[in-house]
């Protein structure tokens, strides 16, 4: 959770700071993420092979991952980072638990009402106070973001191999990043932004997606998605310390109840 916290932080320095073109941000990270991913391939000496049925659960994940990252850095042009995690997860929170409910998952009347509070948190943060307003195309981008990052999640839950998996994705997904650089992109580029998006690629995206490629199985969809409502807060307190966003009232009163329905929802673990 910390590391995609983590991108929320260097995707808003590096197009909003840094002055990145969000698609040429995006396609860095993705070309960064592969070379990393690829590497741990090849160290593992174990081997990597797919059958026709994964290669087209690869193709449709590599696209939800392509859709996640565009609209994720395209997003960070106008929102703050807490706030743009705040969408993009609670977006995440509606996809996946509305998925483990049309596929007749027994959810614990707990865990509900542990989802609800935490969902609750997000909204208190969400809800506009005063004059102060949302940016809708961002928020439009970042929605969009959210629902293919449910949909790449749940398909992760199928993945033995989890590492070849995220590896498998990214390299799939560099094509698709790299045509939409070359249509949209052309942006300025500075050392700072590639440095910027290189980590947010290699580190907290590749190795961070592998490890939670190889979570996914053991826990249960609404624990994943719950869980996954924390980032928001850390993001926010993140951009606090780094970005000097400022505390207010509402944003400890949310982090309360984020955090509060999560340590609910994980305590009933074993009833699902």
């Amino acid at each position: 959770m910390t590391a995609f916290a983590a991108n929320s932080i260097l995707n808003r320095i590096g197009v909003a700071e840094l002055r990145m073109d969000p698609i040429d941000f995006a396609a860095i990270r993705v070309v960064a993420g592969a070379t990393v991913l690829w590497g741990l391939i090849a160290a593992r000496r174990a081997g990597y092979a797919t059958t026709g049925v994964q290669m087209r659960r690869r193709l449709f994940a590599a696209a939800m991952l392509a859709t996640y990252m565009l609209g994720f850095s395209w997003a960070y042009i106008s929102l703050g980072a807490g706030l743009g995690a705040l969408i993009l997860f609670g977006v995440l929170q509606v996809v996946t638990f509305g998925w483990a409910v049309w596929q007749g998952h027994p959810i614990s009347p707990v865990r509900w009402i542990g989802a609800t509070i935490a969902f609750l948190g997000l909204s208190v943060l969400l809800w506009p106070a005063g004059q102060t307003t949302v940016p809708l195309a961002g928020s439009l981008a970042m929605i969009a973001a959210g629902i293919a990052w449910a949909i790449y999640t749940l398909l992760g839950r199928a993945e033995a191999d989890a590492l070849g998996a995220t590896a498998g994705n990214f390299l799939l997904c560099v094509p698709l990043t790299g045509l939409a650089m070359i249509l949209g992109g052309g942006g300025p580029m500075t050392v700072p932004g590639v440095v910027t998006a290189v980590v947010a690629g290699a580190v907290t995206s590749g190795l961070g997606y592998a490890l939670w490629y190889r979570i996914l199985p053991s826990i249960p969809t609404t624990v994943a998605s719950v869980a996954q409502l924390s980032v928001p807060v850390i993001a926010l307190a993140a951009g606090v310390l780094l970005l000097a966003e400022p505390v207010t009232s509402r944003m400890l009163v949310a982090g309360a109840l984020v955090l509060g329905g999560i340590a609910l929802s994980l305590a009933t673990r074993r009833t699902l």
